[in-house]
């Protein structure tokens, strides 16, 4: 199949933007939160854990923990127990440990505002960093690439990516700043709802015409090429 243009795609990638802003017009960032430093830890302890889960441990964790030296002073005795609900409890207790103590050592107690630093802190890779920096702070620096966001991603034909960083590039080139950082809260909102792991309900899912994995997708068709003689013959459909 031939492949599809870089405007194209840019066209379809703005349908698709406007389509998730009319299903889900009050996504939000599910964790939650009050302030960086919580939504640090928050989504440190998102990693292969529902945030469900998370909201339902952090409320006693939070009034317990208040400041990044109260994490730096915990025991690791202490901090297990107020995470065992949590999947990997002993190591992301380990973790927020050492992310306080570098905080106060790094940062005077404060969340750095900073890519770098935020990916150098325990347990911190470039997804949590963008979230803090984008739901914490307003910088749209990255996208947040999530399990949900790389598989519709894909399936939208948006990237046809597997690494993380990958897919982040591919969506960096097609979305706007001002959509960077709620794009992923509609995405993820839009796999939970329709667009699931286990099956995508096309039939009811309302981007499906711009959805190239989707059966019930509508290819854009080129105009009709007229020949040297002036007669004019079929072109075969440009895919979206």
């Amino acid at each position: 199949m031939p492949k599809e243009s870089r405007r194209a795609r840019g066209e379809r990638a703005a349908a698709i933007l406007a389509g998730l802003a009319e299903l889900y017009p009050d996504s939000r960032c599910s964790l939650t939160h009050d302030g960086p430093l919580q939504l640090l830890v928050a989504t440190v302890l998102s990693a292969q854990c529902t945030d469900a889960a998370v909201n339902r441990a952090t409320p006693a964790l939070f009034a317990r923990f208040r400041t990044a030296q109260d994490y730096a002073d915990a025991s690791q005795e202490e901090m297990e127990q107020a995470l065992r609900t949590i999947n990997f409890f002993r190591n992301k207790a380990k973790s927020l440990i050492g992310l306080g103590r570098a905080l106060v050592e790094r940062h005077r107690g404060e969340v750095p505002v900073d890519l770098h630093a935020l990916t150098a802190l325990p347990g911190v890779g470039r997804k949590t960093a963008n979230v803090v920096l984008g739901v914490g702070f307003g910088i749209a620096h990255g996208v947040v690439v999530d399990t949900h966001v790389k598989r519709i991603a894909a399936r939208l034909g948006l990237t046809a990516q597997e690494d993380p960083e990958k897919v982040e590039r591919d969506l960096l080139a097609l979305l706007p700043v001002e959509e960077r950082v709620v794009f992923t809260h509609r995405v993820i909102d839009h796999g939970r709802a329709v667009c699931t792991a286990r099956r995508a309900f096309c039939e009811t899912c309302t981007l499906a015409a711009l959805c190239p994995s989707s059966p019930l997708h509508a290819p854009r068709r080129a105009p009709p090429k007229r020949t040297a003689a002036g007669s004019i013959s079929a072109r075969k459909p440009t895919p979206a």
